[in-house]
């Protein structure tokens, strides 16, 4: 190559992408002989790639991201109107759109009531943990500095948010990690004779999942637990939603204890289940709300870690120690462009009621992977809430005993070359990566869900006849 780029000779970009990108989740190897997949443009619920494929996106964006889905005119105004106006400050002052955003955000959060930005959901989460951390130096002579997690769960790609994570295979190789974080049973009941309670279901799982943290904090000592990091629904670890008397129980045990509540809103945040927040399906209160992904659909980069204003209040006592303040910066939470992008995001999903659509289609997907249930006994399980939902596949529905993860991969594929892309739990969990996993965007009409579907019906039978 010459150095002479020109976007539009696509063969070019190809050859760009293979000789200088490093992908994100994916082995190269297969590029040496393959072209590495470009997408070129996106509208709607749909994408194109550099072959001019045509694709109807089932994840918004690969990762959950694209609420609004692709093309917004009205994001991308107001994100160059306000670039063009200031693109940057330092967060240590304030922008407009930075005071608009928060004061609108938290309107949508009764309980909770300060803002502080970040660039991504991985750094959101880790301010938290800091603030967790220091808090316990404040407050308890450094006793209470351990942060518990949830099996399953996933909080980042930082060295700190994989302490806190609950998926082996994505932690494997990167260690040794964080002290103090301390890993808690999941709360999945299809698979709740992994944890010995075969004989309770329902609310009774639900109490007896949430008593297994208290048995944790008991353990390792109240004294010694800051908080606890939670997904509401948990995503790649399988998309899981609790059960009945779950939440109820884990709020009791984090009063009684002493420990912050903090959920990790970055995948379920603003719409993905019907609700702006996942919590707000389960009457939560909690202490810290970390959000990323679907804040401006993709837009600008755009994290927020939400706090209450008590706990904002034990960071204003500099007078009597110096160093007592929130002594931290995210150099790119002073970007103006994700907070213009969020304050027109959050209007178009207000105005064109996608919450209400969420919990429509969300419905008719439930009941669409439901009738695929009774058609295909490959389907042991399927879940969810509004537009986040999982299919788990098993090789007998008595032992559910998981597929493995390669014929769970052939799907996704079979998907692909039907022109529609889904989701699937991915080098996450040993011997668990069984899951196909849907996030549509809210904007999604009912002949798209009809459409991703019928693909996912197409390829369970080629793939397992």
């Amino acid at each position: 190559m010459d150095g002479t780029f020109n976007e539009n000779d696509l063969s070019h970009v190809v050859e760009a992408d293979r000789a200088h990108i490093w992908h994100h989740l994916i082995q190269h190897k297969p590029f040496e002989t393959n072209d590495p997949r470009i997408i070129v443009e996106g509208k709607g619920m749909r994408v194109w790639d550099q072959k001019g494929k045509e694709h109807l996106d089932a994840v918004s964006g690969g990762v959950w991201t694209v609420n609004v889905g692709y093309g917004r005119e009205s994001i991308c105004k107001a994100v160059y109107d306000q670039l063009m106006k200031l693109c940057y400050f330092a967060n240590t002052a304030g922008s407009i759109p930075g005071a608009i955003f928060a004061e609108k955000l938290i309107d949508k959060m009764p309980g909770m009531s300060r803002v502080y930005y970040t660039n991504s959901g991985s750094e959101a989460n880790e301010k938290a943990f800091k603030m967790v951390r220091q808090i316990a130096h404040k407050r308890y002579g450094g006793k209470k500095t351990k942060i518990l997690y949830r099996d399953r769960d996933y909080h980042g790609s930082t060295l700190a948010t994989m302490s806190a994570g609950g998926q082996d295979e994505r932690n494997a190789q990167y260690g040794p990690f964080a002290p103090d974080f301390v890993r808690v049973p999941h709360c999945m009941e299809y698979r709740k004779h992994e944890l010995g309670h075969e004989d309770l279901s329902g609310e009774a799982f639900g109490k007896a999942a949430a008593d297994a943290i208290e048995e944790v904090i008991l353990r390792e000592g109240p004294e010694t637990v800051g908080a606890l990091c939670l997904e509401p629904v948990t995503a790649g670890g399988g998309v899981i939603e609790a059960p009945e008397g779950y939440w109820e129980r884990v709020q009791e045990i984090c009063k009684k204890y002493d420990v912050l509540l903090h959920i990790d809103e970055v995948v379920c945040g603003v719409g993905r289940t019907g609700t702006w927040f996942g919590y707000q399906q389960y009457g939560i209160k909690p202490d810290f709300v970390t959000m990323a992904k679907g804040v401006a659909s993709g837009y600008a980069a755009i994290a927020c870690m939400v706090t209450t204003e008590e706990v904002f209040d034990m960071f204003k006592d500099d007078a009597a120690d110096p160093m007592g303040y929130f002594r931290d910066i995210s150099t790119f939470g002073g970007c103006t462009a994700g907070p213009a992008a969020a304050i027109e995001n959050m209007r178009i999903i207000e105005d064109e009621n996608l919450l209400g659509n969420c919990i429509d289609m969300g419905d008719r997907m439930l009941n669409n992977l439901q009738e695929l249930m009774e058609k295909h006994k490959i389907i042991g399980d399927v879940r969810g809430k509004g537009l986040f939902l999982g299919a788990e596949l098993v090789t007998d529905r008595a032992t559910k005993d998981p597929v493995e993860e390669k014929l769970v991969q052939a799907v996704v594929a079979d998907c692909m070359n039907q022109g529609v892309i889904i989701g699937a739990t991915n080098r996450s969990l040993p011997g668990r990566n069984n899951t196909l996993c849907f996030s549509p965007a809210l904007i999604a009409t009912a002949d798209d869900i009809d459409q991703i579907t019928d693909a996912v019906d197409g390829a369970l039978g080629r793939v397992f006849g």
